[in-house]
Order: structure tokens, then C-alpha cells, then sequence
């Protein structure tokens, strides 16, 4: 039941008792329960009693300068910055260690505080949504409840993060390289993943490619492997697509017939097409692909949406399709260039707060197409904002040199070659990689194999 005081309003939790106890352990041994609130991210600020919050600032300076902490220390350097007073003297400190015997219980004390700072900051954004709400702002009611979402993801994520040993880290490290464990979601394309080692946690990738290259396709292949648990361990994994060009009746048709192996405009279909199809629906049917099709969104409500995909299906990798289509309210009125920069630095930080790789995609200039060029995409070609190129982990630029004037003659019409050149890796190699598309399935393979198209008519 929550406290209340004279004026029956109700008090912010807290309790004092577990402050004087955190405040009476460092006392005793300043070192250690010190580092304890350091570990449990105790500050300064999760002691509500003002006195209780400046005594804590002053153990913290002595002990970050080496100074020796005791009653008498203490005391002489709160006297000296004019603060002995404000904190109750030496009464209230000698008080302290009377009532605080051991700082055997410090965590303990530790860790009540923290529940209370946490109970306190959760009140403070609730009445700041609240003001938001009854205040007359440009604001509308989607802004405020992203930016309330928002707040209280960021609120969930202050949780208590232990050090990693040392040996488990490295162990884990080995793990990975000797291919033990996955480095990251698989593209399930072996030539790809041998560069990339998959998509990473916290990465933004990029994946560029002018219209009608099949980027879309690239993309919902990947989300196909990745979910069916095409890598080594034959681990599914879950997967989140906002698609704001296509509905999901449009990609799960895309899907379907392109696991089948079927082209998806046939008019008729055959019994064993039809057979296929079966087997294509069994299989996608036990993965996990979690599907937006809402058309337009706003950056800030495609992060809200992300957040809620993540707590509810626990996704470990999010496909956005694409860039170009999205919107930043915030923004709109100063240029699309600087609106494009600021959903760019948006969608890496979405990355880094689920702590899952975002695969975004992107349309390019038409630069390649330019008379002067080789016919091969660059980074310059990123459209709208140098903000993709910089804030993008990975950049994957898309192209097929059938479709190049550059590269006419020099490929056959009916080579299904497509290459994914790496153009940006910030932790890793940049390059080339060939691949197979073909268009009928809308499909990607490893170019391997070469003789893939013969087994599928």
C-alpha cells in the first residue's frame, strides 16, 4: 500500500531504512559495497532522501580519489565542501553505523533501492505521458504514445548487467571461430555467409539494388532459410518483415511458390505443382515469420511496432522493405535528405536496442545506368542521405550484369548471374559474391549450382 502524507497526496516510493543501510555499509567497507552499487547501476540518483543522496556523491569522490574512508573522514570532507550540515553532522553518521552493524546485508540493501528508483522513474514517465496528453502540442496521439513506448522500453532496458567472465568469453569466442556456434541469423547462402559469418546482433544492414533486381526476393529468401533452419545447427529462427510495399497475401504467395520452385503467374496448376505446393505451405506453415503490411508508417511507430514484435514473438531478425517508404514526422519539414538521415540513425538504433540485426532495404540512384560506368552500384549510390553509408554495419549492393548495357555481350542473356558485391563490412571483408537468381521463382541460389534451373522444370 503506497504512503500518503499530511495533505493525503501520495508519497514517491522509497525507503529510508534501506538507503541508511546501503549508506551505513560503505561506511564500514567503502571498497567493496561501492563497487556492489556500481555493478547493481545504484547512483546517486536512486537515493530520494537529499541527504542520503549527497553523503553517497561524497563516499563516491573519496573512494574514486583513494581517500580513506571512516567516520571521521567522511565527516571532515562533507565539512569542508560545506555539506556536513545538509547531510544531519556527525550525529546522523555516527546514527548510521549504529544502526547498520555489518555490511554483510549491503546487496540486499542494494537492491531495494533499486526497486524503488525504478518504481519512482516509472511514475515520473507515466505523469510525463500524462502532461503530453492533456498539454496542446503539434503532437498527435500516435507521436505520444511512441515516445511513451519508447521511454518505457528504455526503462525495461536499464536492467542489471553482470560482466562476463573472462574464460566464458573467450571459450565462446573459440567456439565461434572454430564453427562451433553461429556467429550471427544465417543467410542460408553458403558463399555469403562465408564472408559475413551472418547477420549480426545490434547490425544495420543494408541491402541496395535498383528496381526490378530482386532485392525483395534476396530478402524473404533469407527470412525463408533463416526460418526453416537452413545453417549448420538446423536452428530456426524467428523472423520479423515490415513490408510496406507488399501485403502478406502478395509475400506468402511470393513464398509459397518460390519454395515450391513454381513461377507464381501460371495461370493453371498441375497436379504435381499442386503437390509441391503442399509440401512448400507444410514447411513454411511451422516457422516463425511475424508480418506488418501496414503501408506508410512513420519511423517512430515502425520502432513501436519492432519493440512489441520482439516482446511478443521474441524475434531474432527484422526485415524492413524498404527505406524509401518510410516517414519521419519529426523531420518532413527539413528536406528529405535530413529525414532520411534521422529514419537511417533511427533504424540503428533499433538494432542496438532489441540487440537483433535489421536488414533494410533500400533503393538505389541511377548512377550505374549513367553513360561513364562500368554498370557495377557504389556506395555514393545510396539513395537520399550519406546517413545510410554511415550508419549501415553492412552494405549489400545488388546486381545482375544481364540487365548491365555495361556488360552486354559479355553475359549470356539466359545466365541467371547475379552479384552481391559487399561494398561496406565494418567488421569483416568486403567483396564480391556470385549468385543465381531466377526470376520465374523469384529465387536465389549459390552459384554453385549451376544446374539447378535443369531440376526444376
Amino acid at each position: 500500500m503506497s504512503s500518503v502524507d499530511q495533505s493525503g497526496y501520495r508519497l514517491p516510493p522509497y525507503s529510508e531504512e534501506a538507503e541508511r543501510g546501503v549508506l551505513g555499509s560503505a561506511l564500514i567497507d567503502s571498497e567493496k559495497v561501492l563497487e556492489l552499487c556500481s555493478d547493481n547501476q545504484l547512483s546517486a540518483d536512486s537515493f530520494h532522501v537529499p541527504a542520503h543522496r549527497h553523503l553517497f556523491e561524497q563516499l563516491q569522490e573519496m573512494t574514486q580519489a583513494g581517500k580513506a574512508v571512516d567516520l571521521l573522514t567522511v565527516g571532515e570532507h562533507l565539512k569542508q565542501n560545506g555539506r556536513l550540515d545538509s547531510t544531519g553532522g556527525y550525529v546522523f553518521l555516527e546514527g548510521l553505523i549504529d544502526s547498520t552493524p555489518t555490511a554483510a546485508h549491503a546487496e540486499y540493501y542494494i537492491g531495494f533501492v533499486r526497486q524503488k528508483h525504478l518504481l519512482r522513474n516509472i511514475i515520473n514517465e507515466a505523469t510525463s505521458a500524462i502532461d503530453r496528453c492533456y498539454t496542446e502540442t503539434e503532437e498527435d496521439a500516435e507521436t505520444i504514445l511512441n515516445r511513451t513506448e519508447s521511454a518505457f522500453f528504455d526503462l525495461s532496458g536499464q536492467q542489471i548487467s553482470k560482466t562476463e567472465d573472462w574464460k566464458v568469453a573467450v571459450s565462446q569466442t573459440m567456439a565461434k571461430i572454430d564453427g562451433k556456434q553461429s556467429y550471427g541469423v544465417p543467410t542460408g547462402y553458403a558463399d555469403l555467409d562465408k564472408k559475413l559469418r551472418g547477420l549480426h546482433p545490434t547490425d544495420m544492414i543494408v541491402l541496395a539494388a535498383r528496381p526490378s533486381m530482386g532485392k525483395t526476393s534476396l530478402a524473404m529468401n533469407i527470412a525463408e532459410h533463416a526460418a526453416l533452419g537452413k545453417n549448420k545447427e538446423h536452428k530456426p529462427f524467428a523472423i520479423g518483415v515490415f513490408s510496406l510495399e507488399m501485403s502478406q497475401e502478395q509475400l506468402v504467395r511470393r513464398m509459397l511458390f518460390s519454395k515450391a520452385r513454381i513461377p507464381a503467374w501460371r495461370d493453371q496448376i498441375h497436379n504435381s505443382d499442386h503437390a509441391k505446393l503442399v509440401s512448400a505451405a507444410d514447411q513454411l506453415g511451422k516457422a516463425t515469420i511475424v508480418v506488418d503490411d501496414s503501408a506508410g508508417l512513420d519511423v517512430m511507430d515502425l520502432c513501436s511496432r519492432a519493440r512489441r514484435m520482439k516482446r511478443l514473438y521474441k524475434v531474432d531478425l527484422i526485415i524492413i522493405d524498404y527505406l524509401q517508404l518510410l516517414h519521419d514526422k519529426r523531420r518532413m519539414r527539413d528536406g528529405r535528405q535530413q529525414e532520411t538521415a534521422s529514419i537511417s540513425n533511427s533504424i540503428k538504433k533499433l538494432a542496438k536496442d532489441l540487440n537483433v540485426p535489421v536488414l533494410i532495404l533500400s533503393q538505389l540512384s541511377r548512377a550505374p545506368e549513367q553513360g561513364g560506368r562500368d554498370g557495377k552500384p557504389r556506395l555514393s549510390d545510396l539513395r537520399d542521405s550519406g546517413a545510410i553509408e554511415q550508419d549501415a554495419d553492412v552494405v549489400l549492393l545488388l546486381t545482375r550484369p544481364s540487365f548491365n548495357d555495361a556488360h552486354k555481350g559479355d553475359v549470356d542473356e539466359d545466365d541467371p548471374l547475379a552479384e552481391v558485391i559487399i561494398a561496406k563490412h565494418r567488421n569483416g571483408p568486403t567483396g564480391n559474391v556470385e549468385m543465381n537468381f531466377f526470376k520465374e521463382f523469384t529465387r536465389f541460389e549459390d552459384r554453385d549450382a549451376r544446374h539447378v534451373a535443369d531440376e526444376m522444370e
